[in-house]
Order: C-alpha cells, then structure tokens, then sequence
C-alpha cells in the first residue's frame, strides 16, 4: 500500500506541470521537489509552498523549480493529482483482488484499506482539510470522485454482488459520495480517524449494500 514514507516517483506526463521532464536526472530532480513540498505541507500547512520555501528545502534553485512549478497553485495541484492517483492506484489494486477473491464484507474491506491510507498520507489531509485547494484541484476532484464510484461498482460486481447496469453504478456513486464525506470527517477529527465514525460508516453502507442485494 502507498504510504506518506514511501518515495515519490511521479509520472510527469500525467501531471500539471509548465514542462515535463524528459531525463531521469530531471524526474529525480522533480520527485526532490515533490518530496520536499510534502514535508513542508505536512510540517507548516500550504501556506509554505512558495517558489522559495520548496526550492530551499529540496535543495534546487528557484530558476529549475520555476521550469516545472511556476508558483504557488502548480505546487498544490501537482501534489493533490499525486495523492488522488495513489487512491486511484489503491482502487485499482482491490478490483484486481477482487476479481480473484471472495470477500465476506467488502465494504470493511474498502472502508479499512482507504482508512489506513488516509493515516498514512499527512500530507493529504493537510491540503484536503486546509482552503488552498485551487479550481483545477476541485476539478480533478470530481473526475476522481466518479473514478473512484466506478471502481466501487466494478469490485462489486466482481464479487456477484450487484449486476452491471446503471442504477448499480448510480448507487455505487451515492455510497462512494457519503463514504468519502465520512472518511474525511473522521480524519479531521482525529489524525487516526475517528473509529466510532469509521465502524457507523460500515454499518451504514453494510445496510445499503444489503438493501440493494435483498431479493424482491
């Protein structure tokens, strides 16, 4: 699972960047970078992510930060299409898990594994929760959240749970909506997440599941 220590090692062509690096000197360099800016966002909130701060702590020059992050709103985007891909990443890796596997409860499956990564990601949380997400993060958010609603129906349906028509999908997207409403609450209220709030989400979306699984 991707956790908050684990290097950051974008892929640049799928991020927000002024140029994109070609050579492995200038990747590492960016993946420097990023890394420094997480530390930073973790440590003094989003308020530090100047040009400035960041190139002083990744140890570059405000000249080569500028050639890919040019202020402020580039060094958040690129940091929150970064945590969005790695739930999408973890999404991914479950739907493969689940076309192999049967789970007796999917929901405290999916409900624990994005838990443990919302614990592991500080950095996350620190944008997430702050007010310095910019209009190209809120909309890579709504593209993400209906990425992340197709893959809850996609596992579902791997799991001979729901069938693959669309008020499947549009009941996935309603679960996905309340789940991640619900996750991030429990995570401003405690850094490891509320655990009433954690085990009354799995209830809650247990019942759904069962309501929409109940014969007629």
């Amino acid at each position: 699972m991707p956790s908050a220590r684990d290097p950051i090692d974008p892929d640049p062509a799928a991020l927000p960047l002024r140029r994109t690096p070609r050579q492995t000197r200038s990747r590492q360099k960016l993946a420097r970078v990023l890394e420094a800016a997480d530390r930073l966002l973790v440590a003094e909130g989003a308020e530090a992510l100047t040009t400035t701060r960041v190139a002083a702590e990744a140890g570059v020059s405000v000249g080569a930060l500028y050639q890919y992050l040019p202020d402020r709103a580039a060094i958040v985007d690129t940091l929150a299409e970064g945590y969005l891909a790695r739930l999408e990443t973890l999404m991914d890796s479950f739907l493969d898990r689940a076309s192999r596997e049967t789970w007796p409860d999917p929901v405290a499956v999916l409900v624990d594994a994005f838990a443990d990564l919302y614990r592991s990601e500080p950095g996350l949380r620190a944008l997430w929760f702050g007010h310095h997400l910019t209009e190209r993060t809120r909309e890579a958010d709504r593209v993400h959240k209906h990425v992340m609603a197709v893959g809850v129906h996609r596992i579902l349906v791997a799991q001979n749970l729901l069938p693959d028509n669309a008020a499947a999908a549009t009941a996935c997207h309603t679960a996905f909506l309340a789940a991640d409403a619900v996750i991030q609450q429990a995570f401003r209220t405690d850094a490891d997440g509320a655990a009433n709030l954690l085990e009354h989400l799995k209830i809650m979306l247990g019942s759904y599941l069962k309501a929409l699984t109940a014969k007629p």
